[in-house]
């Protein structure tokens, strides 16, 4: 089943979808992500892609997978899972790249928080390649506070920790009171 959100009131014009890992639109994001972690780290990294079990991307396990579509076509998207009672492990960063540097990795962000904070999470964790230094800019700059030496080489660290924590008032359940996790 798909779900729609509300279309983006952004510059950029696109239209928010919850989609099951299944869904054919998701393809582009999971082929493209194959790509790019074997063109970074190596045959082997496909096994960070289906090292979750897709049901974890759903809600009845507290997790969520969304795209944005731009006249139809998948052009970014992202997904959160269950990490305990109160994190939320954003998972699956993407945007295609035709599409890089125009902000919608920001916005998948956006939207992953804030359905993350309306189903109770307080906290959003997550980690990024060493090898990834887009994502680690990205991170840092839309408030993620880095669970390592930033001054180290990271090289030398391995998976890159980040978290941050929800303002209560993201953390409004859909009922319009906070959640209480």
């Amino acid at each position: 089943m798909t779900s729609v959100a509300q279309p983006s009131s952004s510059a950029v014009d696109v239209t928010v979808l919850h989609v099951p890992v299944s869904d054919p639109r998701v393809r582009p994001l999971l082929r493209e992500l194959g790509h790019e972690y074997s063109t970074r780290y190596g045959k082997d990294a496909h096994a960070e892609i289906a090292r979750y079990p897709d049901e974890e991307f759903t809600e009845p396990y507290g997790g969520l997978l969304l795209l944005l579509l731009q006249c139809g076509e998948p052009v970014a998207g992202g997904a959160f899972r269950r990490y305990d009672a109160t994190t939320a492990e954003l998972k699956r960063i993407w945007t295609h790249s035709a599409h890089r540097r125009r902000g919608l990795a920001r916005h998948v962000i956006a939207e992953l928080e804030r359905e993350a904070g309306a189903r109770g999470y307080r906290r959003i964790y997550l980690t990024t390649g060493p090898r990834q230094p887009e994502a680690r800019g990205l991170y840092l700059a839309t408030g993620y506070t880095p669970l390592f030496d930033a001054e180290v080489d990271p090289e030398t660290i391995g998976p890159l920790p980040f978290e941050k924590h929800l303002p209560a008032e993201a953390r409004t359940a859909r009922t319009g009171k906070a959640a209480d996790l």
